[in-house]
């Protein structure tokens, strides 16, 4: 489910800038702003063919810079635009030569510092959501998939950012949320009216974000700087668990600003065992990182040409999927495994192997490598590493006791077992 990495918020933001795509949960379709010229318009890929192709969906006049548009599952682009200060919802799809446009209504921001995005795309693909996040409140609006236009579904108080589906429902939603100058992410319930409760609170005084989840594994990512006061880093846990949240040092690149954007599904009940893609920022580019949680050992790979930069698919099998675009090949995917892995002879659903083009990007993407030397011990066994975190846990901790229809908040962690080797 976990596709595409999260636009950073502003203040709040990584260094890595907006993903090049969006891709529903599904992995179907995958939506874009292309540029023709000096003009942008709207693009939707079909990747669950033989071969991914692209439809262009343009207006009767070219798109701003901030407009967003996301797929559905249907294969119906929705695009958010703003128009006289106000921020207009319409479905968009190809009939015929032309583009046919189905207006949903329009929502309008309480002031000028409440700042509206489309959250990630929902899980199902039917629905999709809008995030309008002021100074002291944020409103969670349905934007389509309702009975009647946009529909108010929660609000949250305090400042809000991210934005992560935590189930295969849709309806447990992940915010970062700010009060008494402090980050912490909850869960709201979009089917209670926006109830709220904890999910991230390592330490009182740590900021704690949710980045990515995935729903089979309950593998999390999370950034926070819990192990380094007023210096965030990236760490990983787990939906429901009794473990604290763990913070390699593998992941702690220098100069280098490093998102997750992908987890691999299908991993249930393993969570160490699901391959990560991350992107990677530095001064010499964008390139892409692989890790899993078992290993202590991130894999540096080029970034294949023409990737929409922050955005891939995990296949269950392990393979990821980058969409790429370049003058040869405007609408192409590159695919890329663990080194190490078996490589598969075929993707499912898909005809034939990987392109010669894949082979090649697959075979010689090692970039220079990192001085990994602290780090390159790999874990004896993955169930002997959890049985003695496990047992390094205090006496007296005692983590909220797991519900039916809410993740359990991960929090109570002795800083001296958060940081991992």
């Amino acid at each position: 489910m976990t596709v595409c990495a999260i636009e950073p918020t502003a203040g709040h933001g990584t260094g890595a800038g907006r993903a090049g795509c969006t891709i529903t949960a599904d992995g179907g379709y995958a939506a874009r702003l292309a540029l023709a010229g000096d003009s942008l318009f709207p693009e939707r890929w079909t990747l669950d063919g033989p071969e991914p192709y692209a439809v262009p969906l343009p207006g009767n006049q070219p798109e701003e810079p901030g407009t967003e548009v996301q797929p559905l599952s249907d294969g119906r682009v929705l695009v958010r635009r703003l128009l006289d200060g106000r921020h207009s919802f319409s479905l968009l799809y190809p009939t015929g030569p032309g583009t046919g446009e189905l207006p949903l209504g329009t929502v309008e921001c309480p002031d000028e510092e409440t700042r509206l995005r489309l959250l990630p795309p929902a899980p199902g693909g039917r629905r999709a959501y809008a995030l309008a996040a002021g100074r002291h409140a944020a409103v969670v609006w349905l934007v389509t998939g309702g009975a009647n236009g946009p529909e108010r579904v929660a609000e949250v108080p305090g400042g809000c950012s991210g934005g992560v589906w935590l189930d295969r429902a849709g309806r447990m939603l992940a915010l970062d949320r700010e009060t008494g100058g402090r980050t912490k992410s909850v869960v709201v319930d979009l089917e209670r009216g926006g109830e709220m409760s904890p999910l991230l609170q390592i330490t009182p005084d740590s900021d704690d974000r949710v980045l990515l989840a995935d729903p089979d594994s309950g593998l999390l990512l999370i950034r926070s700087d819990a192990p380094s006061p007023g210096r965030e880093r990236l760490g990983w846990g787990v939906l429901g668990s009794t473990l604290p949240v763990r913070f390699p040092e593998c992941l702690r690149l220098p100069d280098r600003a490093v998102t997750p954007f992908a987890i691999q599904p299908g991993q249930m009940l393993t969570p160490e065992a699901c391959a990560v893609a991350l992107r990677v920022d530095g001064a010499s580019g964008s390139w892409v990182g692989l890790w899993r949680p078992a290993e202590r050992q991130v894999h540096h790979l080029a970034a294949p040409s023409g990737w929409l930069t922050g955005t891939g698919r995990w296949t269950a099998d392990g393979v990821l999927r980058l969409p790429c675009s370049t003058r040869a090949d405007p609408c192409g995917i590159a695919t890329l495994t663990m080194p190490g892995d078996e490589r598969r002879s075929s993707e499912p659903g898909l005809e034939g192997g990987p392109t010669e083009r894949d082979e090649r990007q697959t075979a010689h993407g090692e970039l220079p490598p990192l001085d990994d030397s602290a780090y390159d011990r790999q874990l004896a066994s993955t169930d002997t590493h959890m049985a003695e975190r496990h047992a390094q846990l205090p006496s007296d901790h005692a983590p909220d006791a797991p519900s039916t229809t809410r993740p359990v908040p991960l929090q109570q962690a002795p800083l001296g077992r958060l940081v991992t080797n």
